[in-house]
């Protein structure tokens, strides 16, 4: 363990990233105590101190410590990560004080006496590092005490909740967020007033055994009570008994539940599944890797669970209306831009879809000339924009934007009425929409971490068969004898493709193994949301029916689509659009 001689008269800030780390007893000695929510730009020096698998959590912590401004941190041997992480910045000798408590798994007296003696060793070897005396009254001071909230609100569930999800969750969400993640639901019972109650001179501390017996001192008595408040805590899931957790789920008040976890870590993994089956509440699954790159995808799945729990005419600005109404809808997608132009009736005047190419912005704006040209109509004609979809953030033309999440869940029910399930799958991703009785959105899962299974994928797969799209779409449906193509990875399907037409392989039999492998891919996400049929496919692949036909017999139904599903989010976005005009002048009258 370090302890060296601090490098400033002042003490450092004292970071941890466990709530078992015992943050009010280093505060009793006048320390300054934070959390760690930091996400690191790279793993680069975390690569290369310690093992590439170590999870993204292990990896930023390593990363904030070699930072020049943090010299103490805290830690607990609440997983083999922790443990690990400490091995490295003790080898790595890079702070002033750097110390690790061994954290037991059970909750029995043993293990508080254990833990005891732990926080007693720690307060040693801060005192020695700091030169600072324990004062009762400081350790009191720091606690917040617990109230227990039942205000209508989002809670957030499961691994460390990091900078990234806290920061785009406050922006996305309507509601209040209570974080109850591993670092933010740290609460423990307020301490007894006796506590701070210390021996006067010449007696006894009442709070400290029977007037015959020697009085304790004042750390001796804190340490007493707060072993046991600081284990006794809501388990967090390295615990060997978490039942208590369940308890977290369908609080008054609570509305919905994102429910955290991080990559490699499988832990709270197994907790999400046993939530969705526990609770009927929204629960949205998101996961991070210890950096900053998951904020966009993170904006998109909050943003739509937000919609979900709140509806949407109350959240789509409009503008006052005169004359006919015209309302667009623009879905810009990875692929390709669509737009669609609805008159006050809601039927489709103009439809126009075009390449997205290098430049979101520029492709909406010139898909939403076409459109305009194509419906007879000027820019000024058009009474509202709206948009959606992957860079729907580019368009500053738009009035207003819907994640595409929503958008699908109306434009399918304008495509196919009493649709309860949607499967849409893109150029860069894949989304499977369970849609309740009135066609609002239940819930949804997204894979956009990678391309695996989406049109990206299958065009890349066509370009190693040296085959154009069109062909590519039908191959699969001619075939004789079934190939498994055994990784989803685009990297790796395509060097499995490469060796099995090494060995000649029938052409026909390749491409059904690749749409049998987008089956599969679709029917896990679809387990997850407990989705049921009639189901309704949009995006571009549903032009493939190859793939089309994959997923009906993996799902065990008939997979509907229509001749407009790729237009199905910007007709969404239109419709949507429309309804909230109406709202508004229904209200006004």
């Amino acid at each position: 363990m370090i302890v060296a001689t601090p490098r400033e008269t002042t003490v450092p800030t004292v970071y941890y990233p466990c709530k078992y780390v015992p943050a009010e007893l280093l505060a009793g000695f006048g320390a300054k105590v934070e959390p760690v929510s930091f996400e690191a730009e790279s793993f680069e020096d975390a690569d290369r101190l310690a093992h590439p698998n170590l999870c993204g959590f292990g990896k930023s912590l390593i990363s904030f410590a070699l930072k020049k401004d943090v010299r103490a941190l805290v830690l607990t041997t609440c997983c083999d990560v922790m443990r690990r992480v400490y091995d490295v910045l003790n080898e790595e000798r890079c702070l002033d004080f750097l110390w690790i408590v061994d954290l037991p798994h059970l909750q029995g007296p043993r293990e508080v006496a254990r833990l005891r003696r732990e926080l007693e060793r720690l307060a040693r070897g801060w005192k020695a590092f700091s030169g600072e005396e324990f004062d009762v009254g400081r350790a009191l001071a720091s606690f917040a005490p617990p109230v227990p909230r039942h205000d209508t609100r989002v809670t957030i569930l499961g691994a460390h909740g990091p900078e990234s999800l806290l920061e785009v969750a406050e922006d996305s969400l309507s509601l209040p967020i209570e974080n109850l993640t591993c670092t933010g639901g740290r609460y423990l019972p307020s301490p007894p007033p006796q506590l701070g109650r210390g021996p006067r001179e010449g007696e006894p501390c009442e709070a400290c055994g029977d007037a015959a017996d020697e009085p304790q001192e004042p750390l001796d008595a804190f340490l007493d009570w707060y072993a046991p408040a600081l284990l006794h805590q809501t388990p967090c899931m390295r615990m060997s008994d978490i039942s208590t957790r369940a308890e977290q789920l369908g609080a008054p008040g609570q509305v919905g539940v994102v429910y955290h976890t991080m990559k490699f870590c499988d832990y709270y993994g197994f907790e999400y599944l046993e939530a969705q089956r526990a609770t009927d509440l929204p629960v949205l699954k998101v996961e991070t890797d210890g950096t900053r790159q998951s904020a966009g995808q993170l904006r998109t799945r909050l943003q739509a669970f937000d919609e979900t729990l709140v509806g949407m005419n109350d959240t789509i600005k409009t503008r006052a209306t005169r004359g006919p109404i015209h309302v667009m809808g623009v879905d810009s997608g990875s692929t390709s831009t669509d737009a669609v132009i609805v008159d006050g009736d809601g039927t489709i005047v103009a439809t126009q879809i075009i390449p997205t190419g290098a430049k979101a912005t520029r492709s909406a704006k010139r898909v939403m000339d076409l459109v305009c040209a194509k419906a007879g109509l000027k820019p000024e004609d058009i009474t509202l924009r709206v948009a959606t979809g992957y860079g729907r953030d580019a368009i500053t033309d738009a009035d207003t934007q819907i994640t595409e999440i929503t958008c699908h869940a109306r434009g399918a029910r304008a495509l196919a009425p009493g649709v309860s399930t949607i499967i849409d799958i893109g150029g860069q991703d894949s989304k499977v929409i369970k849609l309740g009785e009135k066609g609002d959105v239940e819930n949804f899962v997204m894979n956009d971490k990678c391309a695996a299974g989406t049109g990206r994928f299958l065009e890349m797969m066509a370009n190693t068969l040296e085959m154009d799209l069109d062909r590519f779409c039908t191959e699969g449906l001619n075939w004789k004898r079934d190939v498994k193509i055994s990784s989803m990875c685009t990297v790796f399907a395509e060097s499995e493709v490469v060796s099995l037409v090494a060995d000649d392989t029938a052409v026909p039999d390749i491409v059904h193994g690749l749409d049998m492998a987008v089956a599969a891919k679709v029917s896990a996400l679809a387990k997850r949301v407990k989705a049921t049929a009639p189901y309704l496919m949009t995006g571009g692949v549903a032009a493939n029916e190859g793939v089309v036909k994959a997923i009906g017999q993996v799902l065990g139904a008939p997979i509907q689509t229509s001749e407009d599903s790729q237009l199905c989010g910007a007709l969404g976005a239109a419709l949507l659009g429309l309804e909230a005009i109406k709202g508004e002048a229904d209200e006004a009258a």
